[in-house]
């Protein structure tokens, strides 16, 4: 299976990103690209130290925020905006207002068995753009039970692109995370590729490979699930993209509006109590 085109010239800007420059040249276009996206640099490094761009693009804060620390608040994972929030009905979520997509083919076949628990449970999107912290962390603690790595594009995930092109987020590239929390709930949180995203990093699973020759999905199932605090960082994109939270019915109620910004440990929800329903 030939690589498409997105994928190709993503592959090349992440060597481009991935280059380490003489210094006098590297620190220009750390500076360019800082200016060009209005970066606020304050919580990180200088810009002048990164070594290339993708150490820029996946900077790591010396400032660490706070959140609370209350195990039901659900806070966001990223920084990026909300692109999307809602109820999974007949098994169908949105990209974005009047686009939905089939949730079992977002998840695949290794999932199937989870659909039917997801039915009017929520869901919520959050777009990262090329200018965020492209970090991503727990948004409550939660047992990772499989990974699953279903190769694909890598079309723009922006805005524009989202309502002109339907069933994008099921096009891309994405690697799946099935989770459960302390009372046994299901989640899901869906790393979904994007033009320029030469890689997917997940810290807990090193043989993940992202926009490389892969031509078909890689299912990670852990016997002993890999349990992670709510905040704990797991990995990064390298540029911007976009994760989609899935939960089942009465797990999570979010506290969000369309377009809004949000920050890495802002609360966004609540886990419910399974008798609050």
């Amino acid at each position: 299976m030939a690589k498409h085109a997105t994928s190709i010239l993503s592959r090349l800007f992440g060597s481009f990103a991935g280059h380490e420059f003489p210094r006098p040249i590297q620190q220009t276009i750390n500076w360019a690209y800082v200016r060009l996206m209005h970066i606020d640099m304050r919580a990180f490094e200088p810009t002048e130290s990164y070594p290339s761009l993708t150490a820029l693009f996946t900077r790591a804060q010396v400032v660490n925020r706070t959140f609370d620390t209350d195990p039901r608040i659900v806070i966001s994972p990223c920084d990026g905006r909300v692109s999307e929030a809602g109820y999974i009905h007949h098994g169908q979520a949105h990209q974005i207002k009047g686009m939905s997509y089939d949730t079992a083919a977002l998840l695949g076949s290794e999932h199937a068995a989870d659909i039917a628990r997801l039915e009017e449970g929520a869901y919520l999107n959050l777009y990262l753009s090329p200018s965020d912290y492209h970090r991503y962390h727990m948004p409550f603690d939660l047992a990772v039970e499989s990974l699953t790595h279903i190769p694909g594009k890598l079309f723009p995930v922006n805005l524009p692109m989202l309502r002109r092109k339907p069933n994008l987020f099921l096009e891309n590239e994405r690697v799946v995370l099935a989770c459960r929390d302390g009372e046994g709930r299901r989640h899901f949180l869906v790393l979904v590729g994007a033009l320029n995203v030469g890689k997917m990093v997940v810290l807990f699973e090193p043989r993940l490979r992202t926009n490389a020759h892969a031509r078909f999905r890689t299912h990670y199932h852990y016997d002993e699930p890999k349990t992670l605090k709510k905040g704990e960082l797991f990995g990064w994109f390298e540029m911007g993209s976009t994760i989609v939270m899935l939960s089942e019915k009465d797990a999570i109620t979010y506290d969000v509006s369309l377009g809004q910004k949000v920050m890495f440990g802002q609360t966004i929800g609540r886990l419910n109590r399974k008798s609050d329903g």
